[in-house]
Order: structure tokens, then C-alpha cells, then sequence
């Protein structure tokens, strides 16, 4: 049965009988944009190992410190998503192989403070470099309208998000 898509992700059938019907949470707008995320994850972490070689954590480190001052661990932690613990490897490895530089907090000794290397900025350049040329072709087939329209949509589905993220966290 062949099936058209409701706006709530519900399929309603159509005359076609021989088709099978899709599990109706693959038809939702949010699994949908959840496919199309993973898989530009997925060739952005293949593209930066190629370019760079870097994981995928450590490509999320390198792109959080950019061309910012130094941070401290926490902070750096903190901008990934992940805690001190989770990201001590790649640190240590990024450290190793001279893309981080560590140094102690000059207010602060007992906090460690976190900036790329001249190595680590060209990696960081490779990035953002590999990140717009992808950026290009994903959106090359857009209008000015169609661009503009999208962001707009995005925009406003993000801050329905969050407001749904929200109202999650209210105990029940």
C-alpha cells in the first residue's frame, strides 16, 4: 500500500495495495531531519580524517577552540557536550601530536588552560576550509528563496525545539 504523509507522521493509504508501508515514525519531520544530520555527520567525519586526521572527537575539540583564546578544560568540555573525562584522550592524543598547546592559567594554577598550535590551526582551517566547500554543494541547488525560506523554517523549528526540550525537563 503505498501511503501519503500527514503532517503528525501519520500515513494515510492510498488505493496501491502492493507496497509495503513505512514504519510511520520514518515519515516524521523530526526522524527525517535526524537522517539527513547523521548522514552529513557521517561525510563530515570521513572528509576530516581524510584531511586532517582527525576523530571525530578530536575534530569537535579543534573546531571549539578555532582562533579563540585559550580555554580552560572545563569550558572546552563544556562546549563539546561531553564532561573532563570524555575528552582526555583526545586531548592527550591532539597534545601529542602538537595540534593542542596546554599551559597553566596565569590567575589560576591550579586550572589548565587549552589553545591550538600553529599545527592545530591549520588543521582548524582545514575545517572550516572542507566545511564551506560541503556546505556549497549541499545548498547549490537551492535559490536565494529557497535558501532563505529554509533558514527561516529551521529557525523557527529550533526554537519550537527547545521550548518542547523544555517543557520535558518540568517534572510530571
Amino acid at each position: 500500500m503505498s501511503q501519503t504523509k500527514s503532517r503528525d507522521g501519520r500515513a494515510s493509504p492510498k488505493a496501491d495495495e502492493s507496497e509495503a508501508s513505512p514504519a510511520p515514525i520514518t515519515v516524521m519531520l523530526s526522524s527525517r531531519l535526524m537522517v539527513l544530520a547523521n548522514l552529513l555527520k557521517r561525510g563530515a567525519m570521513l572528509r576530516y580524517k581524510r584531511l586532517a586526521g582527525l576523530s571525530s572527537v578530536e575534530f569537535g575539540l579543534v573546531a571549539s577552540l578555532g582562533r579563540r583564546p585559550p580555554m580552560s578544560v572545563a569550558r572546552l568540555a563544556e562546549a563539546v557536550g561531553q564532561d573532563k573525562g570524555q575528552i582526555s584522550r583526545a586531548l592527550a592524543d591532539l597534545v601529542s601530536r602538537k595540534l593542542i598547546a596546554k599551559a597553566a592559567n596565569p590567575r589560576d594554577s591550579r586550572e589548565v588552560l587549552v589553545s591550538l598550535t600553529t599545527a592545530g590551526l591549520a588543521a582548524h582551517d582545514t575545517i572550516v576550509a572542507g566545511a564551506q566547500e560541503r556546505n556549497r554543494r549541499l545548498l547549490e541547488h537551492l535559490s536565494d528563496d529557497e535558501f532563505h525560506t529554509l533558514l527561516q523554517q529551521i529557525d523557527q523549528l529550533t526554537a519550537i525545539a527547545a521550548g518542547m526540550l523544555e517543557a520535558e525537563k518540568v517534572p510530571r
